[in-house]
């Protein structure tokens, strides 16, 4: 009998805080370069595969915020035409675009109370910009996930949620396979979603740098007790580090990678493996048992994500999370005056996942905003 098909969903995670390129722009012009092609040779490269490449992208709200601003978008005309890269990421064909917070916060981290905000507005500039209601699957910023998020993003529309292999439990008995290789639905305060499991050892690979070859022995291994067609997910940064922004031609994931294998697939040599939207999946495969997300992130660094440490580990960003929490909950009891509006912004980015990774080194810019906050609120 002939070994099931495997399918591959491939996510990339796409992000920058509210004015870092503009002010990179003034510093680094290079890297701004780096980045802005990093993301132009996504659909360049998805067009030569439109029968076969799938690609699912997340795009923060400040990053569309930023590649949608004709002042932006005339700055950089000579990098790239960031209109026409827009455009691009409209084809549905090869892209399927994922749900997120607009300002790239560690949601189980930040105040619950602003939380759908931060979904909310990242659905009204994405519905813009992409000429769509509605959005399948949900990308949790740093893969920061608990189950207290499930109502909120069921009740935003959302299927299915992307979340680490490791803090994925199984409710329903499974083997090691079946839990790492299928959807699964997960429950929490009388609603539930679907759980897309990233397989985080495959994901390290993607993101350091790896050959074809490996990738399909390696798949086949880890894939090769199942007797149904699994769902391999690997998900990533898509701009960060030389594998996805080096500019040497023939030198990036696309064409060291990606491209080798449609080439694989297209011309026979690779059977076994497609390609796949996770909704087209759903569509066809279904979900197969229940589980529990433990609160995690995924792994960064020397951090494997358990507990937030990377955004929680020092005295000093506990302390912001707390000034941070207190100001959210000023802003909340002030009302909606127009000032309080200028005030509710600045908390949200402050919450930017950013300004708490570096250690000490961007907590700041947390701090800045929401000095600028407290200078727009009544007095306390």
């Amino acid at each position: 009998m002939a070994a099931p098909t495997i399918h591959h969903a491939l996510v990339l995670n796409l992000h920058q805080p509210l004015g870092n390129l503009e002010g990179l722009l003034e510093t680094d012009p290079w890297e701004v370069r780096q980045i802005l092609c990093a993301y132009d040779r996504i659909p360049r490269t998805l067009w030569r595969y439109e029968d076969l490449g799938r690609v699912h992208l997340s795009l923060s709200g400040t990053l569309l915020e930023t590649l949608s601003n004709p002042s932006f978008q005339s700055l950089v005309y000579g990098m790239v035409r960031l209109g026409d890269l827009l455009w691009y990421l409209q084809n549905a064909r090869i892209i399927e675009i994922l749900g997120t917070a607009y300002y790239h916060p560690v949601l189980p981290l930040i105040p619950r109370e602003d939380r759908p905000e931060q979904v909310q507005r990242w659905q009204g500039i994405a519905r813009h910009l992409f000429w769509r209601e509605s959005f399948s699957g949900f990308w949790p910023p740093e893969m920061g996930f608990s189950m207290e998020l499930i109502p909120l993003l069921a009740d935003a529309g959302y299927r299915y949620v992307v979340v680490d292999s490791e803090h994925v439990v199984a409710m329903t008995p499974m083997k090691w396979h079946e839990l790492r290789y299928r959807p699964h639905v997960a429950r929490h305060g009388g609603r539930e979603i679907v759980v897309v499991v990233r397989d985080r050892d495959l994901s390290i690979a993607q993101e350091s740098g790896m050959e074809p070859e490996w990738f399909l022995r390696e798949v086949r291994e880890r894939t090769k007790h199942c007797d149904f067609e699994p769902l391999v997910t690997t998900a990533t940064d898509g701009e960060n580090g030389g594998w996805f922004r080096n500019l040497t031609p023939g030198e990036t994931f696309w064409e060291r990678c990606y491209a080798p294998l449609m080439e694989g697939i297209r011309s026979g040599r690779v059977a076994d493996l497609r390609p796949t939207f996770i909704s087209d999946y759903l569509a066809r495969h279904g979900v197969f048992g229940e589980v529990l997300v433990r609160a995690g992130a995924w792994n960064t660094g020397e951090h494997s994500g358990t507990g937030f440490v990377q955004w929680t580990g020092s005295e000093a960003q506990r302390a912001a999370w707390q000034r941070l929490h207190r100001v959210s909950a000023r802003v909340r009891a002030a009302g909606t005056a127009a000032d309080v509006e200028e005030a509710r912004w600045r908390v949200l980015c402050a919450q930017t996942s950013c300004h708490f990774f570096w250690g000490d080194a961007w907590l700041h810019r947390c701090h800045a905003l929401l000095d600028e906050a407290e200078r727009r609120l009544p007095p306390a």
